[in-house]
């Protein structure tokens, strides 16, 4: 009797399971994984990336092998995209045959392209070949932000605290840990399970607040569960004193917001926007003010905060190398080669900061130091164009441009995602993150719905 009652409370187990995380094979296990590890990309489990080490854009990789069957149909809905690999590789030739070929950082940097296509080939292959219900991803992701908003509160206490064993733990767990005050990378700050504190605002605004808006139409105890985790993720985030960039993609986010809600041809939508917008304003002005480091950046000009100076010279040398060796503007100096022409530009850029008044001998030191292993500029605009060229770039701007206008998709919804996603990648350089995926994915889906759901 023992032993059937226990086989039906498994039975029973198990289809409240199905019903939390439905599956139509083994292989959407996978997929659920990636969702889950989707706010993990700063851990020693990850596999290295510049500046982060994600595990979810492997498993979507795995996810579409192991539904190989179902790429044709993918292929023919995303041709020219799933072309992109091997347009770099010609791009990336040229470089590759006159300044060096790297080539662990070349396939490091053509993998995450890939693997980015491997996230859209995901979610074609999922909702719709295999038509999983949404609803169960949703779930996941979810709970896994929730989780990790959990681990950032528990970083916390444990600095506020001074818990030596919780601050020792992340420590070991991180890849580059922001947790203790003697982190050279600018200690005693929460980072949640993110590479740095800065990419909050990459997750929130590129990730949870557009399916928030493709939850519009669909369900609305799904949309107010989405807004709650991010007002409450970036308030807490702020609170928490996590870093600038979230409150300043925060503050551009709503602005966002206000703009794609409001219906400007109403007077009274109009007034209640244009009081929201000044209100957005207000607070920005009130954020410089009380934050020091904001006060200091709007006081002293670029060199008032280290890691904002950081971010303009990171950039500054690759760009410098650009323009002193003109063929590669067009193609670029090939893939894993940022450090080639980091060091072909570092004199110019040193030059130029030295005769602003800035200071030039960190940058100087830095130029000199990076490999090809170890560079990164922490923008994937000039990453992308410094290693496959005005060409490159243009070639996935004007196609996510293009797939948006084939598919009459211009949409007030769209432009705005499109706009913060553009902004956001400004300080983010990781190719294999799932913004543009996501957004390329929702358009060419949508386009064929008469409803914005997914």
């Amino acid at each position: 009797m023992t032993d059937v009652t226990e086989h039906m409370m498994m039975r029973r187990d198990a289809r409240a399971l199905m019903w939390l995380f439905p599956m139509t094979d083994r292989s959407d296990l996978l997929l659920y994984l990636a969702v889950i590890m989707l706010p993990v990309d700063g851990t020693v489990v990850g596999p290295y990336a510049p500046f982060w080490t994600p595990i979810s854009p492997w498993l979507f990789l795995v996810y579409a092998a192991a539904n190989w069957r179902e790429l044709p149909r993918v292929y023919r809905r995303f041709r020219e995209w799933m072309l992109m690999p091997a347009v770099l590789v010609v791009l990336s030739a040229p470089g590759w045959a006159t300044v060096a070929l790297h080539p662990v950082p070349a396939l490091t940097s053509l993998m995450a392209v890939v693997c980015a296509l491997a996230c859209l080939a995901s979610l074609d292959i999922a909702l719709r070949c295999k038509r999983l219900p949404w609803q169960g991803l949703l779930r996941a992701l979810i709970a896994a932000y929730w989780f990790a908003f959990a681990v950032g509160v528990v970083q916390w206490l444990g600095i506020r605290l001074h818990l030596g064993s919780v601050k020792s733990y992340f420590t070991h767990l991180m890849a580059r840990e922001y947790i203790t005050s003697t982190s050279h990378w600018g200690g005693g700050r929460p980072q949640f399970l993110f590479a740095e504190p800065s990419y909050i605002g990459m997750h929130l605004f590129s990730v949870l607040l557009p399916l928030l808006w493709m939850m519009r139409s669909r369900d609305s105890i799904y949309r107010k569960r989405l807004r709650d985790l991010i007002v409450v993720f970036a308030a807490g985030s702020v609170m928490m004193g996590a870093g600038v960039r979230i409150i300043l993609d925060s503050l551009v986010a709503l602005i966002v917001v206000i703009v794609e809600r409001v219906h400007w041809r109403q007077r009274s939508q109009r007034n209640r926007g244009i009081a929201a917008l000044a209100g957005t304003m207000l607070l920005g002005a009130v954020s410089i003010a009380l934050n020091s480091r904001l006060n200091s950046i709007a006081a002293n000009g670029m060199d008032g905060d280290g890691s904002f100076y950081g971010r303009i010279w990171q950039s500054l040398g690759p760009i410098c190398g650009l323009l002193r060796h003109p063929l590669y503007i067009l193609t670029g100096y090939g893939a894993g080669n940022i450090a080639d022409a980091t060091h072909a530009g570092a004199r110019d850029a040193v030059r130029l900061l030295a005769s602003l008044h800035l200071d030039a001998s960190s940058p100087a030191a830095w130029y000199r130091s990076m490999t090809a292993d170890s560079i990164w500029t922490m923008s994937a605009y000039t990453s992308f164009l410094t290693e496959y060229g005005l060409v490159g770039l243009a070639l996935v701007v004007g196609l996510l441009a293009w797939h948006i206008t084939a598919r009459r998709m211009w949409t007030k919804t769209v432009i705005c995602w499109f706009v913060l996603v553009a902004y956001l990648y400004v300080q983010f350089e990781g190719y294999a993150f799932y913004a543009i995926p996501l957004l390329t994915w929702f358009v060419e889906r949508d386009a064929r719905s008469s409803t914005h759901a997914i």
